[in-house]
């Protein structure tokens, strides 16, 4: 048989949960690090393949379609992402990890992707190669973040919860996979619906929005924004880490730990009294 069933992935993301907890905190920071680059350079290629095609609903669709080689890299290169280790939530119920240990496990993952996020955004910016398509590429960087940073609390926590189920569930179904096509072809379905339905993703969007503030520093590429009517006052930290990252982190944690890490250990792995 080439799948684990889903009861077999349950029982073996348990040992896999105690070797993410267990790991040296500087080797868990860098793998996260590595994380939120590789996360981050899925955005830079799905926003490159979108943003020359006029019709926006194709070009969405060739982004949605480029994104999921972000995650790919994590899963089969080796990084810690905080939003599929909100699974940890799996060990933690049956007792084989400590409450203690899983939230070290996604406080220091969780910074070490914002390390990832941040230091991708500035390569892009700053290199210039958001000045593609005679920065059009800028603009949509800097509308992209401007569009986060105004939604309401409500929606990005719903958003957030809707995303991350599905990005556990493609992390679930690449643990099913017993080779690395399989992987790949059970992750990517999962991930390219998440993005083509506009779901928000907290360290996809730690990668987002701060590209989208860099860009904005930069005058030319705020001026081709202003422009093209973009809300340039509404890319700012302050609505990137409250407006927008808050809810979108909280409800990543529900979307993976509630609805599918606590689902699936009910179902799999809770002893029946």
């Amino acid at each position: 048989m080439n799948l684990f069933t889903p009861a077999e992935v349950a029982k073996n993301y348990i040992a896999a949960g105690k070797t993410k907890v267990h790991l040296p905190v500087s080797k868990m920071f860098l793998l996260a690090v590595l994380a939120g680059m590789f996360i981050g350079i899925g955005g830079v290629g799905a926003t490159t393949a979108a943003v020359s095609v006029t019709q926006a609903s194709v070009g969405k669709f060739l982004g949605a379609c480029v994104f999921p080689g972000g995650l790919t890299m994590v899963l089969l290169a080796g990084s810690e992402l905080f939003t599929g280790n909100t699974l940890l939530v799996i060990p933690l119920l049956e007792k084989e990890i400590s409450p203690a240990g899983m939230l070290k496990n996604w406080v220091v993952v969780y910074i070490g992707n914002f390390a990832g996020g941040l230091l991708t955004a500035a390569g892009i910016v700053y290199s210039h190669q958001a000045g593609l398509f005679g920065n059009q590429m800028a603009v949509s960087v800097i509308s992209a973040a401007a569009g986060k940073c105004t939604l309401t609390f409500g929606d990005a926590l719903i958003r957030g919860i809707l995303c991350n189920f599905l990005v556990c569930i493609a992390v679930w179904i690449s643990f099913a996979a017993k080779d690395a096509a399989g992987k790949i072809a059970g992750l990517f379905f999962p991930i390219m619906m998440f993005v083509l339905c506009g779901f928000e993703h907290s360290v996809a969007n730690m990668y987002y929005i701060s590209a989208g503030i860099f860009a904005k520093g930069i005058p030319a590429y705020a001026e081709a924004a202003a422009e093209a009517g973009v809300n340039l006052d509404a890319v700012s930290w302050g609505n990137f880490l409250g407006t927008n990252l808050l809810p979108v982190t909280i409800g990543n944690i529900i979307g993976g730990a509630v609805c599918v890490g606590c689902v699936y250990w009910f179902v799999y792995l809770r002893k029946d009294s």
